[in-house]
């Protein structure tokens, strides 16, 4: 009996983790008002799977970005062990920050929607991804490699702020400039 109940746990963990990569592909694709159907087609199930595991679209949309936020996270150190210098880490995962937040159409708007499900997404974000940052410029300071003064939530809201698209601003200009801030942020030898 135990390995039946093993199985069925397996199956459903594969199926959660298809809804979401589903709920993340459309979310970059339609925003994160898309229809729940698009996500289900895409995952290859009924819409009530989806419901089953995620009672709300508040429920749906927290776990994608839970998901993506512990990634991004776990990358930063990660990319201190493997690369050069910390300024290489701290450029790798600010590339990995800002694919995540030129990717989030609707993010924005759903997390002022009022939505109480969705009010803990931006501390999520702040509580999670902060800290990571702040490893990686810790690393940069301890070997020279920072101007002074910066900190993790301050060049997280400039990469933000310089992450808000439009019609005549795309991921390439956000991108640029972003390394164009990083740039900025090097110390000067």
């Amino acid at each position: 009996m135990p390995e039946v109940v093993g199985v069925r746990q397996a199956q459903a963990q594969r199926t959660r983790s298809g809804v979401l990569a589903a709920a993340a592909s459309v979310f970059v694709d339609q925003g994160v008002q898309a229809p729940i159907r698009d996500i289900a087609e895409r995952a290859g199930v009924g819409v009530g799977t989806i419901y089953r595991n995620f009672p709300t679209r508040a429920d749906l949309v927290t776990a994608v970005y839970r998901h993506q936020i512990d990634t991004c996270a776990a990358l930063a150190p990660q990319l201190l062990a493997e690369s050069a210098s910390p300024f290489t880490a701290l450029s790798c995962w600010v590339d990995a920050f800002v694919e995540f937040l030129v990717t989030k159409h609707g993010l924005g708007a759903a997390l002022g929607s009022g939505d109480a499900g969705l009010e803990n997404l931006h501390s999520l974000m702040l509580d999670t991804l902060v800290p990571a940052c702040a490893t990686l410029l810790d690393a940069c300071d301890a070997d020279d490699e920072l101007s002074p003064g910066i900190t993790a939530y301050t060049l997280m809201r400039a990469i933000g702020n310089l992450c808000i698209t439009g019609t005549d601003y795309d991921q390439a200009d956000a991108k640029h400039m972003v390394a164009t801030l990083l740039t900025g942020c090097r110390r000067k030898e």
